[in-house]
């Protein structure tokens, strides 16, 4: 038996954006040395075999930035670098509301990863945050971004 997604009511997500947006203010006053030069290697899943994953909360922040953009829809991309790198410069789209994974990344250019246990307790906060608005649990950045895009469509 096939059961409908619930839809999560617009109060609960925007508090859910609220929240994730509070904590990516939050991991950016952490004293963990970072020097994000973007160069957007990582970026380029294809060439590192790593993708970012995200909880609900986290794609309704990377969705309502890709909606801030003008986009309806992630872009079209064929060479496995993310969708959200500008066709032209290359930049990310939504360099502000990037995911946490993007935040707290494996590039070695811009100083390797966090140390989860520098970082734990935000990922428990935010799959909180996904239990609460009735996510499954974090998906690949592009899916995850663009479940939440079809289901802002009118």
């Amino acid at each position: 038996m096939h059961r409908a997604k619930k839809m999560t009511p617009y109060y609960e997500k925007s508090a859910g954006i609220a929240e994730v947006e509070t904590i990516y203010k939050e991991l950016a006053t952490r004293p963990i040395e970072r020097q994000c030069i973007l160069n957007t290697g990582c970026c380029h899943f294809l060439q590192t075999g790593e993708t970012p994953f995200l909880t609900r909360g986290e794609a309704l922040v990377a969705a309502k930035a890709v909606r801030n953009t003008g986009r309806k829809e992630l872009p079209k991309r064929t060479d496995g670098a993310c969708k959200l790198l500008h066709p032209r410069t290359s930049r990310c789209l939504i360099y502000e509301g990037r995911p946490f994974g993007c935040r707290t990344h494996f590039c070695q250019a811009a100083g390797g990863p966090y140390a989860r246990k520098e970082v734990v307790d935000l990922i428990h906060r935010l799959e909180e945050i996904d239990r609460k608005l009735d996510g499954t649990g974090s998906k690949e950045l592009h899916e995850a971004i663009e479940e939440v895009l079809k289901e802002q469509r009118y």
